[in-house]
């Protein structure tokens, strides 16, 4: 089971590893109880980059590479790892729900607005609240497709996105369109 919690941590206590994946270099963070802060990847939009005062330091991350090893290989379909986001409750909200979506499945930015409780108005701060995932692949925010079935934004790029979606089975074809119901 994944475990979140929030708090704020000092430059001085982030640990940090890199490992490498079939979708190129993931950088990983962790605070010094070595929950998960963070794992980004190279040209990320508001992707993380190592900051001076850091400490690079593989123990923490074992679990994490492990259990990324074998998620690349097909061979893991939930992780199990302590993270800590930080964000605001709603982002929070809808991180939360990032983690109910099940390995192989897509889901929409409007479907996690409902799970959260939000307002249809709210999909436009669902998707920026995604958008700010600060644990891509641990989080799986690239299951989130647009209400027609397009491979919509991801932080990490489409391309990465494609290959996620594809090493878990999940279909990327467009759902074939709704016929108008007769009224």
């Amino acid at each position: 089971m994944t475990t979140t919690t929030t708090t704020t941590t000092t430059t001085a206590s982030v640990h940090w590893h890199e490992i490498d994946s079939p979708v190129g270099r993931l950088l990983l963070t962790a605070g010094p109880d070595g929950a998960i802060t963070s794992l980004s990847v190279p040209g990320q939009k508001g992707g993380r980059n190592v900051q001076d005062g850091w400490r690079h330091d593989a123990g923490p991350f074992r679990a994490a590479q492990e259990q990324l090893t074998a998620y690349f290989a097909g061979e893991l379909t939930a992780f199990r790892l302590p993270l800590r986001a930080e964000g605001t409750a709603f982002r929070e909200r809808v991180w939360a729900a990032l983690d109910d979506v099940p390995y192989g499945a897509t889901t929409t930015y409007g479907e996690i607005a409902a799970r959260i409780g939000a307002s249809r108005p709210a999909v436009r701060a669902v998707g920026g609240a995604i958008g700010a995932n600060p644990l891509l692949i641990l989080r799986p925010c690239h299951r989130v497709i647009g209400a027609d079935g397009s491979l919509t934004g991801y932080a990490g790029g489409l391309d990465r996105k494609t290959r996620l979606l594809s090493l878990e089975g999940a279909p990327l074809t467009p759902p074939a369109p709704r016929r108008p119901t007769p009224r």
